[in-house]
């Protein structure tokens, strides 16, 4: 049986050791939960028989996440019982959610989950992040926050925890932005500014943006459950989320995944981070608007919402704009020659593309490939697939929103009987 812990923090597959009762049960309920939103709907005997706990302990691990308003009896299960037909659980959780908030250089965005994955509220708001600042910009985070809580309490869900998804290097324990060069910022305490803003003890947790996209992907994407898998998002600058056999690949310091600053770029360019020749110079967005359009052209108008203004990269693309399509062979190209370095090193099963690489994906995909096939040295690119994005956007921030409900996965007593979240 697969655990999900493994992908935040490389520990083993679920196994019982010795420890307190309480700890045990935790344990234990925990593990029911999990079952249930891996695989669908049970009756107490599967679910026993699935996770190795006896059919009594079975049951009064259900009733109890039944009382705390997180799992509920549904239709009866009739395919291949034997004897009397079981009653199917299935996981409910509508009384608790998890809030995922992304901050990058053109918007703030926010989505709220419940624990079965149902969005309660999915808002960007287009803005300029650099100019706003730190300041500005958390507190249009803090607003969207609110704006995601208020939403909750109208469904009668309680958030169990906030993630933050943040474009650069993010050190997790402290929710510091150490470097994030597109958003000219340095050292800046997103955890500290966020804590002071958002009224409640909810814990707050920030995240690089491209880990919290790869552990969507992972969780809910059409690929979920790769063990192997590479998703790079495309903004304004390039990161990469990596799984390897099912672990979030963090380094040393927590601090992978920057690979729009290796030096695949054009070495004349100057990148955000101050340095020449990084590869987001060539296949960033700006990259593409600036190949793609005259300075003056609306779709570098960062006060216009992204997507309305790659739509219409899009619809000249798709009219024959040849200025247009040029660009994005040459980002094409370009983003195969990085992505096969990847695969030679790391050789995973998919290849994702997202954020707006995702939504251009049909101009890049033929350009991309023909260099992988150019580059990659094992045949066949080693079996690796390159494949769309269809969470688009909004990746991070879900990313973020199953991150934050793990707390309930690892320990469903935080949910008292009545629903409310009973908080860390």
């Amino acid at each position: 049986m697969f655990d999900s812990r493994r992908l935040y923090d490389g520990a083993p597959a679920a196994r019982h050791v010795p420890a307190d009762q309480a700890a045990v049960r935790r344990s234990n309920l925990g593990l029911v939960l999990r079952h249930l939103r891996d695989a669908g709907p049970r009756s107490r005997a599967r679910i026993a028989q699935d996770t190795g706990l006896n059919k009594a302990t079975v049951s009064s691990l259900v009733a109890e996440l039944s009382d705390r308003r997180l799992v509920t009896a549904g239709d009866v299960d009739r395919a291949g019982s034997v004897g009397r037909p079981g009653v199917l659980v299935h996981l409910d959780g509508r009384g608790v959610c998890g809030i995922g908030v992304e901050l990058n250089v053109d918007y703030v965005a926010v989505l709220v989950v419940d624990l079965r994955g149902e969005a309660l509220l999915e808002r960007r708001v287009a803005c300029d992040v650099p100019g706003l600042g730190p300041e500005g910009t958390l507190d249009a985070v803090a607003g969207l926050v609110g704006e995601g809580v208020a939403a909750a309490a109208a469904r009668g869900a309680v958030p169990v925890g906030i993630t933050v998804a943040v474009p650069g290097l993010v050190r997790s324990p402290g929710g510091v932005a150490t470097h994030a060069p597109n958003l000219g910022w340095r050292d800046v305490p997103v955890l500290d500014g966020l804590r002071a803003r958002v009224a409640g003890d909810c814990p707050i947790r920030v995240e690089n943006d491209a880990n919290l996209a790869v552990i969507a992907e992972w969780a809910t994407g059409p690929e979920a459950r790769t063990p192997d898998l590479v998703h790079l998002t495309g903004e304004v600058g390039v990161g990469c989320g990596v799984i390897v056999d099912g672990r979030l690949l963090r380094g040393a310091g927590g601090l992978s995944g920057e690979v729009g600053h290796t030096p695949l770029g054009d070495p004349d360019l100057l990148c955000g981070c101050g340095r020449r020749g990084c590869w987001e110079t060539v296949v960033g967005l700006t990259a593409l608007l600036r190949a793609a359009a005259d300075p003056e052209d609306p779709v570098h108008d960062h006060g216009r919402d992204l997507e309305t203004r790659l739509a219409e990269i899009a619809a000249r693309a798709d009219a024959g704009h040849r200025r247009t399509l040029d660009a994005l062979a040459r980002v094409g190209s370009a983003l195969g020659t990085g992505a096969a370095v990847l695969i030679n090193v790391l050789n995973p099963r998919v290849v994702l593309l997202g954020g707006y690489f995702a939504v251009l994906g049909r101009f890049l995909v033929e350009p991309m490939t023909a260099e992988l096939r150019a580059r990659v040295l094992a045949p066949d690119l080693g079996g690796a697939r390159v494949v769309l994005s269809t969470l688009g956007f909004s990746a991070a921030v879900r990313g973020g929103a199953h991150v934050a409900l793990e707390s309930v996965f690892d320990d469903p007593t935080l949910v008292p009987a009545d629903g409310t979240a009973a908080g860390p």
